[in-house]
């Protein structure tokens, strides 16, 4: 891999890891002011609205500027955020403006890698991007578990003394924040590492209503390309059902298995093992040209929920959510690199990883929606999960079909 690509995965670890712990210490923070369930859901609702609502700008942020430079000021915004939560703001305004540096952040990301890395090597750096994602959720999950266990809040004020921060936020939860605070402090100094990739783009017209049809025609372009809106349709969905997922298996873990909140975070680990193992396997063994080939492990993927959805037993579980964890990664790195690949082929990396946010956010907040209502209509969790294994897996068939009728070309 060329220089600086491994300093840009140890600074997405970083700031992806404290994401994921700020999302759990978030939940208990909830759960600490006596609010639903339901609620937890909203948490990553704000945080991928700005991934819509931003989607015509950021793209273009991320072309105008040095990327790494750009991640590390989005990290800056992450921890403005997570400090808003320590001054006592509310869990989901705090956690939408992390959002909002996370939405400027993935173009960003995604962009310079496909300046740093040639063609050849996108599958491979992508199961590498995708491993640290998943290692960034299992380690960033199990340690908010961590940051919220009994044991751990106890220890903390002791170990670092916070009881000034704990008096400002009102919160037991402080010096948990106060650590991902200097997490995301972290991440921006790795990113100001990263050397400048060197590539440059024409400047972009300024104005909201030229940007908003510069991006609408962009849209147009990917949806249309033939590789680029299978891969786009595929990716979109999964994105969608696995976010919502992730707060459906905290829910069945508590109300089926019977665990609290940190070794529920802490059986979601299980998953993420999986995803590791199918994104290296992808990556190692899955070339660019036969992406659209793991369509069907969609589905496959789909039909293994219900199966979950009914175990009722801790020993069972943990093996089956690792080979959903692995179906997942062997079907999103492939895809997620012919995506890139056709996106800077048509568009540009900025703006091609802009339309792939929007669309995948879109899901996401679509899907989010669609759980918090179910869940405030306290609709059974197995239930639920088994209405996305069978969404999952019809979509899947669907665009399998497609693929297999549409013969795409192979990429170069």
């Amino acid at each position: 891999m060329p220089g600086g690509f491994h300093l840009l995965i140890a600074a997405q670890f970083v700031s992806a890891l404290a994401d994921n712990a700020l999302l759990i210490v978030a939940i208990a923070l909830l759960a600490e002011q006596g609010l639903p369930g339901w609620w937890a859901p909203m948490l990553k609702f704000g945080f991928t609205l700005s991934y819509v609502v931003l989607a015509p700008f950021v793209g273009v942020l991320a072309d105008a500027v040095p990327k790494a430079r750009l991640m590390a000021w989005m990290n800056a915004v992450k921890l403005a955020g997570a400090a808003l939560m320590l001054g006592g703001v509310h869990p989901i305004a705090g956690f939408a403006l992390v959002g909002l540096g996370a939405a400027a952040y993935a173009p960003a990301k995604y962009g310079l890698v496909t300046e740093l890395v040639p063609a050849r090597q996108l599958v491979a750096a992508n199961g590498w991007i995708e491993v640290s994602v998943v290692c960034a959720a299992l380690l960033g999950t199990v340690l908010g578990g961590v940051l919220v266990s009994p044991a751990v809040m106890g220890a903390l004020p002791a170990i670092v003394p916070m009881a000034s921060l704990t008096a400002l936020a009102g919160s037991v939860h402080a010096p948990a924040l106060a650590l991902l605070i200097a997490g995301y402090a972290l991440a921006s100094a790795l990113n100001r590492g990263i050397p400048d990739s060197g590539a440059r783009y024409p400047p972009q017209p300024i104005g909201v209503r030229r940007l908003c049809l510069d991006f609408h025609r962009d849209h147009l372009r990917l949806w249309r390309d033939r590789e680029g809106g299978l891969s786009l349709a595929a990716t979109t969905l999964v994105w969608g059902v696995a976010a919502t997922l992730q707060f459906a298996v905290l829910r069945w873990a508590i109300d089926v298995l019977g665990l609290g909140l940190d070794r529920a975070a802490y059986l979601q680990a299980a998953v993420a093992v999986g995803v590791i193992g199918g994104a290296a396997a992808a990556g190692r063994w899955v070339p660019l040209h036969a992406a659209r080939r793991m369509l069907p492990v969609g589905i496959v993927l789909g039909l293994m929920l219900p199966v979950v959805a009914s175990i009722e037993r801790v020993a069972l579980a943990v093996p089956m959510l690792m080979l959903v964890g692995a179906a997942g990664g062997l079907l999103v790195v492939p895809l997620n690199a012919l995506l890139q690949h056709r996106g800077c082929t048509v568009l540009t990396a900025g703006r091609s990883i802009a339309v792939q946010g929007f669309n995948e956010n879109a899901s996401v907040l679509a899907m989010l929606a669609v759980y918090g209502s179910l869940m405030a209509a306290q609709m059974p969790i197995r239930t639920l999960m088994w209405g996305f294994g069978a969404i999952i897996a019809a979509a899947m068939c669907a665009l399998s079909w497609r693929a297999a009728r549409s013969h795409p070309s192979t990429p170069g």
